[in-house]
């Protein structure tokens, strides 16, 4: 997701919480303070019962040796369901700090494994912007959506475009770390967006997918621009 036009007032102060599963009891509910869990290098600092079921010491499931880059609407694997991990080892970790480091270089706040053309179930994001925030997470599926709100978006992967869409205001999220121990994960306003943003494009759903009639009309020159680019491309 990329930081989109300052056109509406900033974001409320947003809250995210994270805890394991199982349901620990309200003991083991935690605020979420982005210098421990989830962080790539620490990884988690509470107790995480179990891993998915499917996890396993398979083959790397991607190639670090191959260049990795954000790809472009409308590359065919941005338009299509992005297929769930079952592999959970060093190359999908080293995917996801290289995501991370695309991110930052382009001034995101989140990105999906599909931007850089790999068709796994995979984000990560920062909503704060600075080092030591950074979240991962694998297989997310929402479990809760309430509230709304209208906001403008913008895509790393769709340049140059932006998209009033709607968006619940907070989400609980159940989803695996990169070591595949399940979480629940909570959160507000623009965490919450974001999140949402990013599972949208592991359905294969864009943010051009939510345009109005006036949307349309004011992103046509982009999109032509970038369909125009991505044939060039490929030519």
């Amino acid at each position: 997701m990329g930081p989109g036009p300052p056109a509406k007032p900033e974001f409320r102060a947003a809250t995210v919480m994270v805890r394991s599963l199982p349901e620990p009891g309200p003991q083991g509910r935690t605020p979420f303070t982005f210098d421990s869990q989830f962080i790539l290098s620490h990884g988690w600092n509470v107790s995480n019962k179990g891993s998915h079921p499917a996890a396993s010491r398979k083959p790397p499931l991607v190639h670090s040796s191959r260049r990795l880059g954000i790809v472009f609407y409308p590359d065919p694997v941005l338009l299509r369901a992005a297929a769930p991990v079952t592999v959970f080892d060093d190359g999908l970790r080293t995917l996801a700090g290289r995501m991370l480091e695309l991110m930052r270089e382009a001034k995101g706040v989140g990105l999906a494994a599909p931007q850089v053309g790999e068709g796994i179930r995979l984000f990560v994001c920062n909503a704060v912007g600075e080092p030591g925030h950074d979240l991962a997470f694998v297989n997310p599926r929402f479990v809760e959506l309430t509230g709304s709100d209208d906001h403008e978006e913008g895509c790393l992967s769709i340049p140059g475009v932006t998209v009033n869409v709607r968006r619940a205001t907070s989400v609980v999220m159940e989803a695996f770390d990169l070591e595949g121990r399940p979480v629940r994960a909570e959160a507000t306003d623009l965490p919450a967006r974001i999140w949402q943003h990013e599972v949208d494009h592991l359905d294969g759903r864009l943010i051009i997918d939510r345009m109005s009639s006036s949307d349309e009309v004011a992103n046509r020159r982009a999109i032509k621009q970038l369909r125009d680019d991505f044939n060039k491309r490929k030519a």
